[in-house]
Formats: structure tokens, sequence, C-alpha cells
């Protein structure tokens, strides 16, 4: 059975081009376009991974990384940001939410999928 990913994002090029990328390498993969509709979608199924934009309308990437840490459900799940932001004082924030890793856009297909890998197994 293949490991069912959510991307996070409030581009819809960007959610299009992750879930493209992620079901040409054989996942599944499902998508949210804000970390409010992420939050609400991932309450009623459970997913393997998580990659998250940090900056959305509604709840941005580290709301929704604090939300899902405080479920029994996700507290584990790992969680990918994928956003522009490069800044240490921001990767540092991601971690001490609980984010499991940082992908700065834009990014290679193979830079994705080698991150995922290397996280699921």
């Amino acid at each position: 059975m293949s490991k069912k990913i959510m991307s996070v994002d409030d581009s819809a090029s960007m959610r299009e081009f992750v879930s493209t990328v992620l079901l040409a390498a054989g996942y599944e993969a499902t998508t949210a376009i804000d970390g409010e509709d992420a939050f609400k979608a991932l309450m009623a199924a459970q997913v393997d991974l998580i990659i998250t934009d940090l900056n959305m309308p509604k709840l941005d990437g580290i709301g929704l990384i604090k939300r899902l840490r405080a479920s029994s459900n996700y507290k584990y799940v790992p969680i990918i940001i994928l956003t522009t932001a490069s800044e240490e004082k921001m990767k540092q924030e991601g971690r001490a939410a609980g984010a499991t890793g940082w992908i700065v856009k834009p990014f290679k297909p193979d830079q994705l999928l080698s991150t995922v890998r290397r996280i699921l197994g």
C-alpha cells in the first residue's frame, strides 16, 4: 500500500506541482488550500506525511504544526515545511513547533522526493 501525503499550500500551482511529483513517484497525494482546511481534513482522515507551506491565510504552517502536534493522531507524523523562507530564525521556529524537515522553494522534484523517501523510509 502506498504512503498517503498531504500537501498544504495556498498556491494552486504549487499544490498541483507537489501532487504531480508525489503521484509520479507512487505516493497517494491529497491537498489542502491552507492550514485551517488541512486541519479539518486531517482530523477526518490519517496521512503518513504532511508537506506544508509556511505563509498561508487563516492558519499558517507553524500554527498548523502546533495544532497537529497537540493531537494524538499527529503527534509523531512527519511534517515538512516547504517555503521560500530560509532564515535560520524561521527554521528554529519550525523545529520548535515540531517540523521534521525544511525545503526551500524553488526546489527540484528530486530534492522533494529524496527528502520524502528519507523521512518515510
